[in-house]
């Protein structure tokens, strides 16, 4: 079940982001919707790194009845990416959001040989999305 957060104006359709969500657990999923200048600082402070970016994930520690964690994406991002790849915004924020969720599952697609995009690529087709980060940018 996911927890929104949404300090924008996007619009968000819960329903379908928790139809991915419970695909994979029954955790609660904390989700935050905010503006890019927030998701720098957000960056900046916890990874060190003084940009933006599209999303980011924060696993909680692992123990009984804890959320899974909280994934935190950009809505500057998400309308951005959604108009110059020609998909909807709630197509594009499904993408970032199973991203994110991956990433809170253990998946990592720096180091994983694979893995994490082709069970993007499942969800890709399962949920009629167009083509993830990953995938467009390893394509």
């Amino acid at each position: 079940m996911i927890e929104l957060d949404n300090r924008t104006s996007l619009t968000i359709d819960e329903p379908f982001l928790n139809a991915i969500a419970d695909k994979f657990t029954d955790k609660e999923i904390e989700l935050i919707i905010t503006s890019n200048e927030e998701i720098r600082q957000i960056n900046k402070e916890h990874r060190n790194i003084d940009k933006d970016t599209d999303v980011l994930s924060f696993p909680y520690v692992a123990m009984p009845m804890a959320p899974l964690g909280s994934i935190v994406i950009s809505s500057w991002h998400v309308e951005s990416k959604a108009k110059e790849f020609g998909h909807t915004s709630n197509d594009e924020l499904a993408l970032l959001f199973i991203h994110g969720l991956l990433h809170l599952l253990g998946y990592d697609h720096e180091v994983d040989g694979g893995e994490m995009r082709e069970k993007e690529a499942l969800l890709i087709e399962e949920f009629s999305l167009p083509k993830s980060l990953i995938i467009r940018t390893q394509g």
